[in-house]
């Protein structure tokens, strides 16, 4: 079994809006061929695809991130006015699991794998790592937390945390999978490689997010952190210490995305790159 080759391997989702739907595509052919893990660590738009990927709904993550986007623009500057969100919080993390598309929470608690969300604590601006297989509630909460953009999303709370985007703090976190003792960590990302984030002078208004002064100072250095994460991706496969996963050519598809065949075509590329890098572990 195939499944069998990875039990010592941890898995790493990194984040990217609609640029996930590559993530989808990966993990419906992890599905296809039977392959689970020990540990998965996602971030953002990689913790909402870890959950579908954990509780074995083939489909779900894909249709999250191209169907659903582009039926109901779930995701999109209109819905500052509506819902004082760029998301529309209460279709993902309502609707989508209660009716829309029902999560299966007890798949997800049968599987044995643990499943970690990255959060940014607003108070220290640093990583925070949170599971969860029992309450529901606590499970969603997680997920919004880590998929909670700074200035365009309303700051959520994880046991009473004010907690935002986990990209903020920790954009891809092969080093908190490493540290979890795995022999090899496997990488999925959603940019090319050698892609790297513009560093910039970014100056937040003062007013803004003033009573967390040191998420302030995590978001101003960002870009620079994300960068440094990718040189340590890089060189830690050059090492064969990790396995990356990633688009073979500059993705196309916008953060916020809605055109269909875009969205398709990237989904299908997810499936095409993992059968090429992961093909050879078959018997």
């Amino acid at each position: 079994m195939m499944e069998n080759k990875f039990k010592h391997t941890a898995l790493v989702l990194e984040g990217g809006g609609m640029r996930g739907v590559f993530t989808s595509g990966v993990l419906d052919w992890m599905i296809d061929h039977h392959i689970t893990f020990p540990y998965l660590i996602g971030v953002s738009a990689g913790a909402s695809n870890a959950l579908s990927y954990a509780a074995h709904q083939r489909g779900r993550g894909k249709y999250i991130f191209a169907d659903l986007q582009v039926e109901r623009h779930y995701l999109g500057m209109r819905n500052i006015w509506r819902h004082h969100s760029i998301m529309d919080m209460d279709l993902l993390y309502h609707e989508l699991p209660e009716a829309i598309w029902p999560y299966d929470y007890a798949a997800y608690r049968e599987n044995p794998m643990r499943v970690e969300s990255v959060a940014t604590d607003c108070i220290t601006g640093e990583a925070i790592y949170l599971e969860e297989k029992e309450d529901p509630t606590r499970i969603i909460d997680i997920v919004r937390a880590s998929s909670s953009l700074p200035f365009v999303c309303p700051i959520a709370h994880v046991d009473g945390r004010p907690m935002l985007d986990g990209g903020i703090a920790d954009s891809i976190p092969v080093q908190r999978a490493l540290d979890q003792g795995y022999e090899h960590v496997i990488v999925v990302l959603t940019r090319h490689y050698g892609y790297r984030k513009k560093v910039k002078n970014k100056k937040i208004p003062p007013l803004i997010y003033r009573r967390y002064p040191k998420l302030r100072e995590a978001i101003c250095t960002r870009a620079a952190r994300y960068n440094a994460q990718v040189e340590l991706v890089e060189r830690l496969e050059r090492e064969g210490r990790i396995t990356v996963i990633r688009p073979e050519h500059p993705v196309e598809v916008a953060r916020i995305e809605t055109d269909m065949a875009k969205m398709n075509a990237l989904y299908q590329h997810g499936l095409d790159v993992a059968a090429k890098i992961l093909g050879i572990y078959e018997d």
